[in-house]
Protein backbone atom coordinates (compact mmCIF):
# COMPACT_ATOMS: atom_id res chain seq x y z
CA UNK A 1 0.00 0.00 0.00
CA UNK A 2 1.41 3.09 -0.93
CA UNK A 3 0.10 5.26 2.25
CA UNK A 4 1.91 3.11 4.27
CA UNK A 5 5.36 4.19 2.62
CA UNK A 6 4.57 7.46 3.69
CA UNK A 7 4.11 6.67 7.55
CA UNK A 8 7.28 7.35 9.48
CA UNK A 9 7.93 5.36 11.66
CA UNK A 10 11.00 6.20 14.27
CA UNK A 11 14.50 4.75 14.69
CA UNK A 12 12.98 1.68 16.77
CA UNK A 13 10.61 1.18 13.30
CA UNK A 14 7.87 2.22 15.27
CA UNK A 15 4.73 4.86 15.37
CA UNK A 16 2.60 5.62 17.84
CA UNK A 17 -0.94 4.71 17.92
CA UNK A 18 -3.76 6.97 19.40
CA UNK A 19 -7.25 4.92 19.95
CA UNK A 20 -10.12 6.09 19.64
CA UNK A 21 -13.64 5.24 20.17
CA UNK A 22 -16.00 5.68 17.03
CA UNK A 23 -18.99 6.15 18.38
CA UNK A 24 -18.10 8.44 21.89
CA UNK A 25 -14.99 10.36 20.11
CA UNK A 26 -13.43 9.11 23.28
CA UNK A 27 -9.85 8.08 23.62
CA UNK A 28 -9.26 4.77 24.67
CA UNK A 29 -5.97 4.48 24.51
CA UNK A 30 -2.43 5.07 23.36
CA UNK A 31 -0.19 2.40 22.11
CA UNK A 32 2.55 1.86 18.87
CA UNK A 33 2.83 -0.33 16.00
CA UNK A 34 5.59 -1.44 13.42
CA UNK A 35 5.04 -1.87 9.72
CA UNK A 36 4.30 -5.54 10.62
CA UNK A 37 1.39 -4.80 13.12
CA UNK A 38 0.08 -2.30 10.96
CA UNK A 39 -0.01 -4.32 8.18
CA UNK A 40 -1.99 -6.82 10.22
CA UNK A 41 -4.12 -4.07 11.37
CA UNK A 42 -5.31 -3.10 8.11
CA UNK A 43 -5.53 -6.96 6.41
CA UNK A 44 -7.54 -8.11 9.61
CA UNK A 45 -9.21 -5.06 10.79
CA UNK A 46 -8.39 -6.11 14.10
CA UNK A 47 -6.20 -3.99 16.19
CA UNK A 48 -2.93 -4.91 16.44
CA UNK A 49 0.14 -3.28 18.44
CA UNK A 50 3.46 -3.53 19.14
CA UNK A 51 5.31 -4.12 23.15
CA UNK A 52 8.09 -2.16 23.61
CA UNK A 53 8.13 -3.98 26.87
CA UNK A 54 7.86 -7.50 25.70
CA UNK A 55 9.32 -6.88 21.93
CA UNK A 56 6.54 -8.41 19.99
CA UNK A 57 3.25 -8.04 18.53
CA UNK A 58 0.05 -8.23 20.13
CA UNK A 59 -3.32 -8.54 19.05
CA UNK A 60 -5.83 -6.54 21.50
CA UNK A 61 -8.71 -8.61 22.78
CA UNK A 62 -6.26 -11.64 22.26
CA UNK A 63 -6.64 -12.67 26.03
CA UNK A 64 -9.69 -10.56 27.40
CA UNK A 65 -11.67 -11.04 24.71
CA UNK A 66 -11.97 -7.16 24.31
CA UNK A 67 -11.25 -6.64 20.04
CA UNK A 68 -11.22 -3.19 18.76
CA UNK A 69 -12.39 -3.27 15.06
CA UNK A 70 -11.08 -0.69 13.27
CA UNK A 71 -12.91 1.51 10.93
CA UNK A 72 -10.65 4.05 10.35
CA UNK A 73 -7.02 5.58 10.29
CA UNK A 74 -5.35 8.48 9.31
CA UNK A 75 -2.31 9.92 9.85
CA UNK A 76 -1.14 13.37 11.46
CA UNK A 77 0.73 16.35 9.31
CA UNK A 78 3.67 14.77 9.49
CA UNK A 79 2.84 11.23 9.10
CA UNK A 80 4.51 10.50 12.19
CA UNK A 81 1.41 9.54 14.26
CA UNK A 82 -1.81 7.53 13.66
CA UNK A 83 -5.55 7.92 14.65
CA UNK A 84 -7.26 5.03 14.66
CA UNK A 85 -11.32 5.14 14.76
CA UNK A 86 -12.38 1.84 16.48
CA UNK A 87 -15.25 -0.07 17.46
CA UNK A 88 -14.41 -1.53 21.13
CA UNK A 89 -15.73 -4.45 22.22
CA UNK A 90 -15.76 -4.12 26.27
CA UNK A 91 -13.31 -2.04 27.92
CA UNK A 92 -9.99 -0.56 27.06
CA UNK A 93 -8.14 -0.84 29.78
CA UNK A 94 -6.53 -3.71 31.68
CA UNK A 95 -7.76 -2.01 34.85
CA UNK A 96 -11.58 -2.77 33.83
CA UNK A 97 -12.04 0.80 32.80
CA UNK A 98 -13.55 1.86 29.44
CA UNK A 99 -10.78 4.11 28.53
CA UNK A 100 -7.40 3.66 30.00
CA UNK A 101 -7.42 7.92 30.33
CA UNK A 102 -9.42 7.67 33.24
CA UNK A 103 -7.80 9.73 36.09
CA UNK A 104 -8.62 13.38 35.95
CA UNK A 105 -5.58 15.43 37.33
CA UNK A 106 -6.50 18.93 35.80
CA UNK A 107 -9.66 20.95 34.55
CA UNK A 108 -13.03 22.12 35.07
CA UNK A 109 -15.99 19.86 35.91
CA UNK A 110 -17.33 18.59 32.53
CA UNK A 111 -20.03 18.78 31.23
CA UNK A 112 -23.38 17.04 31.76
CA UNK A 113 -23.50 13.84 30.10
CA UNK A 114 -26.19 12.41 27.63
CA UNK A 115 -27.79 9.15 29.39
CA UNK A 116 -26.30 6.73 27.69
CA UNK A 117 -22.74 7.78 28.66
CA UNK A 118 -23.96 7.73 32.66
CA UNK A 119 -25.16 4.51 32.21
CA UNK A 120 -21.56 3.31 30.51
CA UNK A 121 -19.68 5.37 33.40
CA UNK A 122 -21.87 3.51 35.67
CA UNK A 123 -20.91 0.67 34.44
CA UNK A 124 -17.27 0.93 34.45
CA UNK A 125 -17.81 1.86 38.07
CA UNK A 126 -19.20 -1.55 38.72
CA UNK A 127 -16.29 -3.06 36.56
CA UNK A 128 -13.91 -1.00 38.74
CA UNK A 129 -15.16 -2.31 42.03
CA UNK A 130 -15.24 -5.91 40.43
CA UNK A 131 -11.52 -5.19 39.75
CA UNK A 132 -10.27 -3.43 43.02
CA UNK A 133 -12.74 -4.07 45.65
CA UNK A 134 -13.21 -1.55 48.01
CA UNK A 135 -14.02 -2.48 51.79
CA UNK A 136 -17.68 -0.89 53.07
CA UNK A 137 -18.92 -1.20 49.05
CA UNK A 138 -22.28 -2.27 48.37
CA UNK A 139 -21.41 -3.29 45.01
CA UNK A 140 -18.67 -5.45 45.82
CA UNK A 141 -21.33 -6.96 48.64
CA UNK A 142 -23.41 -7.48 45.73
CA UNK A 143 -21.08 -9.11 43.46
CA UNK A 144 -19.68 -10.97 46.05
CA UNK A 145 -23.26 -12.63 46.88
CA UNK A 146 -23.61 -13.81 43.36
CA UNK A 147 -25.95 -13.83 40.48
CA UNK A 148 -28.65 -15.33 42.21
CA UNK A 149 -28.51 -11.79 45.03
CA UNK A 150 -28.54 -9.72 42.10
CA UNK A 151 -31.08 -11.25 40.48
CA UNK A 152 -33.49 -10.87 43.42
CA UNK A 153 -32.95 -7.03 43.70
CA UNK A 154 -33.24 -6.66 40.13
CA UNK A 155 -36.66 -8.42 40.65
CA UNK A 156 -37.30 -6.57 44.06
CA UNK A 157 -36.69 -3.12 42.06
CA UNK A 158 -38.84 -3.85 39.21
CA UNK A 159 -41.48 -4.48 41.70
CA UNK A 160 -40.95 -1.08 43.54
CA UNK A 161 -41.08 0.86 39.63
CA UNK A 162 -44.31 -0.74 38.59
CA UNK A 163 -45.78 0.05 42.64
CA UNK A 164 -44.17 4.00 41.80
CA UNK A 165 -46.16 3.91 38.06
CA UNK A 166 -49.37 2.02 39.53
CA UNK A 167 -48.78 5.36 42.40
CA UNK A 168 -48.31 7.79 39.52
CA UNK A 169 -45.41 9.66 41.20
CA UNK A 170 -43.27 11.56 38.79
CA UNK A 171 -40.56 11.45 41.91
CA UNK A 172 -41.00 7.74 43.60
CA UNK A 173 -40.89 6.52 39.71
CA UNK A 174 -37.66 8.50 38.76
CA UNK A 175 -35.82 6.70 42.09
CA UNK A 176 -37.26 3.78 41.53
CA UNK A 177 -36.08 3.57 37.85
CA UNK A 178 -32.60 4.78 39.30
CA UNK A 179 -32.36 1.98 41.25
CA UNK A 180 -33.28 -0.61 38.66
CA UNK A 181 -30.61 1.02 36.17
CA UNK A 182 -28.30 0.64 38.89
CA UNK A 183 -28.66 -3.29 39.31
CA UNK A 184 -29.17 -3.63 35.92
CA UNK A 185 -25.62 -2.32 35.56
CA UNK A 186 -23.94 -5.04 38.17
CA UNK A 187 -25.46 -7.31 36.85
CA UNK A 188 -24.58 -6.34 33.36
CA UNK A 189 -20.82 -6.52 34.82
CA UNK A 190 -21.48 -9.80 36.39
CA UNK A 191 -21.78 -11.50 33.43
CA UNK A 192 -19.89 -9.94 31.49
CA UNK A 193 -22.55 -7.74 28.73
CA UNK A 194 -22.00 -3.81 28.64
CA UNK A 195 -24.64 -1.32 28.45
CA UNK A 196 -23.18 -0.72 24.73
CA UNK A 197 -23.82 -4.24 23.02
CA UNK A 198 -27.38 -4.33 25.00
CA UNK A 199 -28.22 -0.83 23.48
CA UNK A 200 -26.76 -2.09 20.37
CA UNK A 201 -29.35 -4.23 20.03
CA UNK A 202 -32.33 -2.01 20.66
CA UNK A 203 -30.48 0.45 17.98
CA UNK A 204 -30.68 -2.60 15.49
CA UNK A 205 -34.29 -3.66 16.34
CA UNK A 206 -35.81 0.46 16.00
CA UNK A 207 -33.76 0.68 12.88
CA UNK A 208 -35.28 -2.90 11.18
CA UNK A 209 -38.95 -2.29 12.99
CA UNK A 210 -39.07 1.44 12.70
CA UNK A 211 -43.08 1.20 11.91
CA UNK A 212 -43.50 -0.68 15.03
CA UNK A 213 -42.48 1.91 17.01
Amino acid sequence: MKWMDEIRFDEKGLVPVITQEARTKDVLMVAYMNREALELTVSTKKMHYYSRSRSKLWLKGETSGHFQTLLSLRADCDNDTLLAEVEQEGVACHTGSKSCFFKKVYGEEEAEKPFGSILEELYETVLDRKANPVEGSYTNWLLDEGIDKILKKVGEESAEVIIAAKNSSKQEISYEVADLLYHLSVMLAHQGVSWEEALKKLKGRRNKKKSEY
